[in-house]
């Protein structure tokens, strides 16, 4: 079966457009133009590119959007892209400054949004435009590269303090950014959820996003007879690319979390619970009543379910939520930031950093902790 979906970004008007084709349940996505319907060539492999690297859908969807917005953004200043490296180191600067100015004020979206992109949302659009120009490049083989991306280097220590060098490019015209926290969830707001859960299915959902910080399309991805250690208590993520509940694996990566006692205690009432339902197909996740029941559960589903715990209980959670209370648990209990970074499954130290929620209050008892520890640092003693 072979379905094509026409998926338009940018302006009504626009000339570039985003287009989706599904061949036997995978997803691929290109650039086109929306009179002509030719395909845009070097954005479509960029985005062809992407998939190969084992990038998830959804990061190719949001990567395909991006650059649709930025050929359009090109057509209106009739501009092409080889035209970009003709440009001065100021005019280069200029062109990319205006192209967050633009983003900004809401130009690349036919919608008319109360609600415009922030700066950290235009920053990372842009990043994606400098990494298909990085793209671009390499696949013409060209010596010539942006002006306006400059060399850094950025110095790292692993846990057992070995450095490594960083060597990045950076442009100096983004948007000030105020900084990202991620939104957690209290410990006894989720108690507050598992208690008028309304099936032992959504208490184990909870509980293993709570304990693994696991992503939920890799949570949905888990197979009962697979990637489950009965014996040692352990969930397993395995990257797989055929789910019929199209669930899957970020970054094409495995990784392993074991769980307590008491949870496992809860995931196998479940399984003995759904059995039937369960055991006629491979997923351990699976509706449990509706139209759909027996079929793997899906995000749609997990969505739903924690609306109408919303409505029930007054707290609001999401998956991401979730993940962010695992990260925040474990280093409030200690755990070494490598290794709540690797629980997580982040590739970047800096993404890990961005979910913990450190409080003033914290740091202010870490000083008293300090002080008390080390009253005599600098001799003050003997300057009274």
């Amino acid at each position: 079966m072979y379905s094509v979906k026409e998926l338009e970004g940018g302006a009504e008007m626009a000339k570039y457009i985003m287009d989706m084709q599904i061949d036997k349940k995978e997803e691929f996505y290109f650039i086109r133009e929306k009179e002509s319907h030719d395909i845009v060539y070097l954005p479509s492999k960029y985005l062809m590119h992407k998939k190969r690297s084992k990038l998830s859908p959804n990061t190719i969807r949001r990567s395909a959007f991006i650059l649709s917005y930025y050929l359009n953004f090109m057509d209106e200043l009739e501009l092409h892209l080889d035209d970009i490296y003709q440009m001065n180191y100021m005019e280069q600067h200029e062109h990319f400054t205006d192209f967050l100015i633009w983003l900004q004020a809401g130009e690349h979206s036919r919608e008319d949004y109360s609600k415009l992109p922030n700066n950290e949302t235009c920053n990372a659009y842009l990043k994606e435009v400098f990494r298909f120009y990085t793209f671009m490049e390499q696949e013409n083989k060209q010596s010539e590269s942006l002006k306006v991306l400059s060399d850094t280097q950025m110095i790292v220590r692993n846990s057992i303090g070995l450095k490594r060098v960083l060597n990045r490019k950076n442009f100096r015209g983004y948007l000030k950014e105020k900084g990202h926290q991620g939104k957690t969830i209290e410990q006894d707001k989720i108690v507050g959820l598992l208690q008028e859960c309304a099936n032992s299915r959504d208490q184990v959902l909870l509980l293993l996003l709570a304990e693994t910080g696991f992503r939920i399309g890799e949570l949905l991805g888990v197979r009962y007879a697979e990637d489950i250690d009965y014996e040692r208590h352990i969930i397993y993520v395995n990257f797989r690319e055929d789910n019929e509940n199209r669930a899957r694996a970020k970054n094409a990566e495995f990784r392993r979390a074991k769980i307590s006692d008491a949870t496992f205690d809860i995931l196998m009432f479940y399984i003995e619970d759904y059995k039937e339902l369960i055991l006629g197909q491979e997923y351990l996740f699976i509706n449990v009543s509706g139209d759909y029941v027996g079929q793997p559960f899906k995000g749609s589903g997990v969505y739903a379910m924690l609306r109408r715990l919303e409505r029930k209980t007054g707290i609001k959670a999401s998956p991401h939520m979730l993940r962010h209370y695992f990260a925040n648990a474990r280093r409030k209990d200690g755990w070494k930031l490598e290794m709540i970074s690797q629980a997580l499954g982040h590739r970047n130290i800096e993404t890990t950093m961005k979910y913990l929620n450190i409080t003033e209050d914290e740091l202010i008892e870490v000083s008293d902790a300090f002080y008390n520890k080390h009253q005599a640092l600098y001799g003050v003693q003997n300057l009274l």
